[in-house]
């Protein structure tokens, strides 16, 4: 059974509350909630309240969004230690995708009252925020920077070495989900995926991906 210490430390190692102190996090962390989601299960829609923050203590969460031709596009993956779903629980206004189990999660839930309620308490929780917003707005920057420069090979390479060092070498996603992560056709990863695994860089399965990291960081690199 989860305990706030339990959360608190979570929250310890997580750059958005690290050096608060533990008294701060203490506090927070009694203010949360768990909840269990089995895998497939919606945890909110686009357009729903946003209501809550979320960390996962365990499991995968998928983001993503939804095009008007009906294809679906995986934006983000969080797993165990992540935070998500401060947007929306910072300027109140709906969510702006869909997130979805991956696989059964456990996550921690503090609503958004209570969580604005800590912001007033302590500046500094306020700094943190601030400074994973602009950390947000720097990765999508860099995002749109690799889809103008970068081949194919590797935008792909990144966001794989990016995966296997949040969830280890045995990634659980599909192709259709990287693609959107990647911004490309599924046809167009596939390919790229079938060349590296003739020359043994990965490993293809239902619904996973294994990889050789040390190579597949060696592909990050090139230009």
């Amino acid at each position: 059974m989860s305990t706030p210490l339990e959360f608190a430390t979570l929250l310890q190692m997580n750059p958005l509350f690290a050096g608060l102190g533990s008294e701060a996090i203490g506090a927070i962390a009694r203010l949360c909630q768990l909840r269990r989601l089995p895998t497939g299960q919606t945890l909110f829609v686009k357009g729903d309240p946003g209501d809550a923050l979320y960390g996962v203590r365990r499991g995968q969460i998928r983001i993503e969004t939804g095009t008007t031709s009906g294809e679906r596009l995986t934006i983000e993956m969080f797993g165990a230690g992540d935070l998500f779903g401060e947007i929306a629980v910072l300027d109140g206004r709906p969510r702006t995708a869909d997130a979805i189990a991956q696989e059964d999660a456990e996550l921690y839930v503090l609503p958004r009252g209570e969580f604005l309620k800590a912001l007033e308490r302590d500046s500094r929780l306020a700094i943190r925020i601030i400074e994973l917003l602009c950390g947000r707005l720097r990765s999508t920057n860099e995002r749109t920077e690799e889809m103008m420069f970068l081949p194919l090979s590797v935008r792909l390479a990144r966001r794989l070495s990016a995966l296997a060092e949040d969830f280890g070498a045995e990634v659980e996603i599909t192709q259709d989900e990287l693609a959107g992560l990647v911004g490309v056709t599924r046809e167009s990863v596939n390919r790229q995926l079938q060349e590296w695994r003739a020359s043994g860089i990965v490993k293809l399965g239902r619904g996973r991906i294994t990889v050789d990291v040390e190579r597949l960081a060696i592909a990050a690199r090139k230009t």
